[in-house]
C-alpha cells in the first residue's frame, strides 16, 4: 500500500511539474527592428520613404500586425515564412522578396529556421508621419 502511494504521489508531483513547466513556456524571440533611412517625398505631397532591417533570431517570430503602407521585403540572410490574410505561406530565401498592399493584414511573419538567425530589409510608401507598424488586424 505504502509503495503504491508513493507511486501516486510521484505521478501526481510530475504531472503537477509538467503542467507548470508547460505555463511558463518562454514567448518566441521578436525580431529586432533597426530603422535606416526616412526620406520625405517632395514629388508625392503627404508621402515618406521608410527603409528599416529585421532581425530575427533564431524561432524569432512577429505577432499579428498589419501597414498602412506598400512594404517591399528583400531577404539578406537566412530564410522567412510571410503570409498576409487569405494568402499562402511563402518562405523566402536570400535574394527573394515579397510585397504587401495597405491593408493587408500580415499574419505570418517568422524566422523559418529554430537554430539560424534570418535578416530582410524592408522598403515602406507611407504617408508621412504615420506609424509604419500598427498591430493587430
Amino acid at each position: 500500500m505504502r509503495l503504491y502511494h508513493s507511486l501516486g504521489l510521484a505521478v501526481a508531483m510530475l504531472t503537477v511539474g509538467a503542467v507548470a513547466h508547460g505555463q511558463q513556456n518562454p514567448a518566441p524571440p521578436k525580431p529586432t527592428v533597426t530603422p535606416v533611412l526616412t526620406q520625405a517625398l517632395p514629388d508625392y505631397p503627404g508621402k515618406e520613404a521608410l527603409v528599416l532591417t529585421v532581425s530575427y533570431p533564431p524561432g524569432g517570430i512577429s505577432p499579428l500586425h498589419h501597414h498602412d503602407a506598400y512594404a517591399f521585403v528583400y531577404v539578406l540572410e537566412g530564410s522567412v515564412v510571410m503570409a498576409v490574410e487569405g494568402g499562402k505561406e511563402v518562405t523566402l530565401t536570400r535574394g527573394q522578396t515579397w510585397s504587401e498592399k495597405p491593408g493587408d493584414v500580415h499574419t505570418v511573419s517568422r524566422n523559418a529556421s529554430a537554430s539560424k538567425p534570418a535578416k530582410f530589409v524592408v522598403f515602406f510608401l507611407k504617408d508621412a508621419g504615420k506609424p509604419a507598424v500598427i498591430p493587430g488586424a
